[in-house]
Order: C-alpha cells, then structure tokens, then sequence
C-alpha cells in the first residue's frame, strides 16, 4: 500500500485525526477538493466551545463535546491558537420555560459539565447589563468558551504536517473502492491513492463515501446557518456567549464577543437541497435581527460589516456517525459532524486516530513533535517588544492592512510556514489581513502583490480561494504598452 491511512477533508475534524495520528509511525495523507484547509464547515460557524449541557445524556455528541472542551485550553497552548473561556449564558424568557432550563441543567449535569448553576434575573444583570427586560433566570456554564475556528483548524494541519503526515489540495475524492486483497483505493479527479485505512471526514459529502461503503446507510442534510459579524466598536455589548433556550434546530440565535473582538449574531437554521449553497439572504439575515433581540437589548447591528452563511452537515439521527464500519474493516466515519463538531473535534480526532492504531497495529512516534509557535501578533506586543522584532526583521514594520494593524511580517510567515496561504483568503485566515472594517477594500493588492512575489507567480495568478476564483485577468497598463 502507498499510504497506511487516507483522510478525506482538511476541515477541523480531519485535521484532528491528522494531528492526533501524528503521535504514532504512519504514512498518512489528507485529500482535500478545496485550495486550503479549513474551506467548508469549518470556517463558517459559531466559533463556540460549548460547555456540553444540550447533546442527549449517553449520546456521542455529549460524550466527545465535554472530552473535547476539557481538551481545548491545553490544547490552544500547545498549538498557539485563540481561546477565551469567556462562558456562555441560556437565557430562559418566560416563568412557563423554567422547567425547561431546570432539564438543560440537569442533563449538563448528567454530562458531566462542571460548574453549572441557574442564576436569577439580578445576577444575569450583573453579568449581562443588555439582557432582554423578559429574561427571567439563565442557565450558566463557566465552562464555555470562544476559539477561532480558522486558527484551530490550521493549528491542527500544521502540527500534523510537521510530524510527517502529507496534505494533497485541490484534489476531488470521488469514489471508495475496498480491495480484494484488503485496504482501499480512493479514486479522484487527479488520480488514484490506496491505503489499509481510510477516514471519511467529508462534512457535508460524508454521507457519499459511507454510503459507497456500509450497508447501513445514513442520510446528511445542509442546514444552513446565516450570521452578521459585527465592527470591533460594537465589542462589549455582550461579555459571554448568550443563547436562548433550545428549540428544535438547536439553540436559537446567539450574540456571542469573538476572540478577535468583534461580536457575532446568529445563526438561522434552514435546510436545503445545496451543499454548497452559502448565499446569504434578506430573509436569513433579517431573521438573525430579529431573534437575536428577543435576549439581547439594541444589538447593534448597524455596526455589521459582514455577513455570510455556513453550512452544518446535519445526518438525520441528528447524531454524530463515529467509527469504523463493522462489515468493512480499516473504513472510519467521522460523519454528520455539526454543532457540537467545532467543539468535540480534539476529542474525535484523539479517539479515531486511537483506533486507526489499534486497528494497523501501529507504534508511537518517538519524534512527535506537540508544540507549535503560532504567527506572533505584532499589534499585541508591548513596543519594546514591537521595536525588537522590526529590528530583527523591518517587514514588522510595514502594515499592510490597516483596519486589523497586520504588518507584511506577519504575511511573508503565513505563506512560508508548513501549509503555507496560497491565496487571498489564505492569508485572511492566518492573520486577519481582509478581516477588518474595510473588508480587503484597500489592502487586497498589496496582499496579492506579496503572494506574487513569494510564489513566484504573475498577479494574474493570484485567486481568492483556488482555481475557479481568479480575481483579476490581467494589468491594463501592461496591455496599453
């Protein structure tokens, strides 16, 4: 066999089991259709650690959602990534809805979430002065917390790749073939890849290769979900995640602060035919508006300066689909991955990559290599420290993106790490370069200018997000000459 493990998607959860199967011996390599990692599910969600209070007691999600946001804090020193563990506020709007935010808590309890209490009205005051004049008591969970979703995700790729496990982009799984003689044949639109095990952590397409696979066969839904991000002056309207008591498609619309100091609201909740239909509408956002008030007094959403929608891969047990397919030995799920997904990745990825070794038999890797340096923030250091760095290296010096403070430094390392940005949304991931008031409006070009350069590519050549995104054909000036 070329490979001992082929993991199909570079989202959070795959790149877990990359990381995490990093810690043993083994020729493992991720297939991903998209130009980048973290390109799905992953980048377009809440960005919440949830404290594990709302899966079903006995249920997968509650298992791998309290592990994984046990994980999480050690995690995010390990890996040098954002995380606050700002905790998260259930707001309960009526009298009549109180038993129902005493079950919340006792199945959080059941779950195993520590620290959990209700607290009355005067407490939630307290803590939130801009919860709804209906809110009665909420339900608290210290525990909660915020990550970037983008961060973690390459946090998790990265590590991985430094301890030996390859990333093939732009490369399309189409079909799991299992072989007579044992192992698989992953078949794609660039050719074929065979290994004694595969990983199928394809978010919304998870269900095409367990399908091809089981005979027990499942079902995923895109349940999309739309969101506003607010302007850095509209941080501090609310200190904690708050959500309102959960409905059927979950818990409602959020206003949650971001670990980058912005506040996010939503999401909706709609199922669709699309999986790849992340369209915002007027309808979506004007529904994020509207429910977002129900708990939250005059959020400030004049202050938006984005929107934009993700996709959760909802299967219809509404239940992760986790581990290996009994009938087909060496083929793992890691399926119908939504809320809590972000959440329980480390744990998924901690226990898949533990069967995969059980599994092939394999050894740890005595040169595991658990730390990673993150790419130093300029903006947040003191200005000694400032002044030192552009010292060492002027292109600390230059700010590239005004709006976010992201200086040329900061960019050069996001394209000369492991996993490198190759695009424009590659570097907004990794630094934030495009993530501010303006959105890309002035430093786009200078950006791209830099990618050029450090690839060794004509502008021209330089794409948004992959190959079918170019965003520009060609320089009058030149054509002019």
């Amino acid at each position: 066999m070329e490979y001992d493990v082929i993991i199909i998607g570079a989202g959070v959860t795959g790149s877990a089991v990359a990381r995490y199967l990093s810690r043993y011996r083994v020729k493992a390599l991720v297939l991903e259709r998209a130009s980048d990692v973290c390109e799905g599910t992953s980048k377009a969600n809440s960005a919440i650690v949830h404290a594990g209070y709302d899966a079903d007691n006995g249920s997968l999600m509650a298992k791998y959602n309290v592990r994984g946001s046990e994980m999480m804090e050690d995690l995010s020193k390990e890996l040098d990534f954002s995380y606050d563990r700002c905790g998260s506020l259930v707001v309960c709007l009526s009298e009549e809805d109180l038993p129902r935010l005493q079950a919340l808590y006792e199945n959080g309890v059941q779950n195993g979430v520590r620290d959990l209490r209700i607290i009355g009205r005067e407490e939630l005051l307290e803590m939130e002065p801009n919860i709804s004049d209906q809110a009665v008591a909420a339900l608290w969970a210290p525990t909660g917390a915020i990550v970037c979703p983008f961060e973690l995700t390459i946090a998790l790729a990265e590590n991985a790749a430094v301890n030996g496990v390859e990333f093939c982009f732009n490369t399309r799984a189409e079909k799991v073939v299992p072989l007579p003689e044992g192992g698989y044949r992953v078949e794609t639109d660039r050719g074929s890849f065979e290994a004694k095990a595969v990983v199928n952590a394809a978010g919304v397409y998870a269900d095409l290769f367990h399908n091809q696979i089981a005979e027990k066969k499942i079902h995923i839904t895109p349940r999309k979900g739309e969101y506003l991000l607010l302007d850095h002056t509209a941080y501090g309207h609310v200190s904690h995640t708050v959500f309102q008591l959960p409905g059927k498609y979950g818990k409602g619309v959020l206003v949650t602060p971001t670990v980058h100091r912005n506040i996010l609201v939503g999401p909706t909740a709609n199922d669709i035919d699309d999986p790849e239909g992340v369209n915002t509408t007027a309808a979506g956002l004007s529904e994020v508006m509207e429910k977002s008030a129900l708990a939250v007094k005059n959020v400030p959403t004049r202050q938006t300066i984005t929107s934009f929608a993700g996709l959760r891969a909802h299967e219809d047990g509404h239940e992760f689909v986790i581990g290996e397919v009994s009938e087909h030995p060496g083929f793992f799920d890691c399926a119908g991955i939504e809320s809590p997904g972000l959440s329980s990745a480390p744990a998924i990825g901690e226990a898949v990559s533990d069967m995969i070794a059980e599994r092939l038999g394999l050894s740890e890797n005595p040169d595991f290599e658990g730390k990673r340096q993150g790419i130093v923030k300029a903006a947040e250091l003191s200005i000694e420290e400032r002044n030192a760095l552009i010292k060492k290296e002027p292109a600390y010096g230059q700010i590239i993106c005004r709006c976010e403070s992201v200086s040329e430094g900061e960019i050069l390392d996001a394209i000369r790490r492991p996993l490198g940005a190759t695009t424009l949304d590659g570097v907004k991931r990794r630094v934030r370069a495009g993530m501010g008031r303006c959105q890309a409006g002035f430093c786009s070009p200078r950006v791209m200018e830099i990618l050029a350069r450090e690839l060794g590519k004509d502008l021209s050549e330089i794409t948004k997000k992959g190959p079918d995104s170019p965003i520009i054909v060609g320089i009058l000036k030149d054509s002019i000459e």
